[in-house]
């Protein structure tokens, strides 16, 4: 049986990347399809996390809360978080600054690589707070980065969280987020 080495694998870049239809991230030259699209209640759970994110950062001109945004890592690496708070960037076309905070909400479809792959990276690239979003059991598992490895800080539900040691800290109710889909 032949066995499939990185050499033959093709080496796309953000060039190339700039140019494909639909949705795709880029994870050393590799691409990776964001399909399928994303559920209602991912949808409205990235949409509430915007809301209060956005709101608790209102004091803070210098950071941005960011939709889906591409995120150029490298000539070879370009991830699109659900949403990231970026602070000091002042790239117009794609974050180019890695974020304070990525937060993804967790898919059947995104599920391994939101857990495994991304994590790395957001770990590797010093992402201080990577938020995994798990709408299923509407609980976030935050993940707080320490001497370059992520240590779970909390598992919240109807926790308040606040996110320190950042350009602008700020408090999220998970209550909030999640109240609307608690039967």
């Amino acid at each position: 049986m032949y066995k499939l080495l990185a050499e033959d694998l093709p080496n796309y870049t953000y060039e190339d990347y700039y140019l494909w239809e639909g949705d795709w991230e880029l994870v050393e030259g590799v691409p990776y399809a964001m399909v399928p699209a994303p559920v209602k209640i991912h949808q409205q759970l990235v949409g509430y996390l915007f809301k209060y994110v956005s709101e608790a950062l209102e004091h803070c001109p210098d950071c941005d809360v960011l939709l889906d945004e591409d995120w150029k890592v490298s000539s070879q690496t370009i991830l699109k978080p659900d949403l990231s708070v970026v602070c000091g960037d002042e790239n117009p076309k794609f974050i180019s600054k890695t974020p304070d905070v990525v937060f993804e909400v967790l898919s059947p479809s995104t599920a391994r690589r939101d857990e495994g792959l991304k994590y790395r990276l957001y770990q590797e690239e010093g992402v201080r707070y990577y938020v995994l979003v798990y709408p299923d059991e509407l609980v976030a598992k935050v993940y707080h980065l320490i001497n370059g490895q992520y240590q779970k800080a909390a598992e919240c539900d109807i926790d308040l969280f606040q996110f320190d040691g950042i350009s602008c800290p700020f408090p999220l109710s998970f209550e909030r987020v999640f109240q609307r889909f608690r039967k």
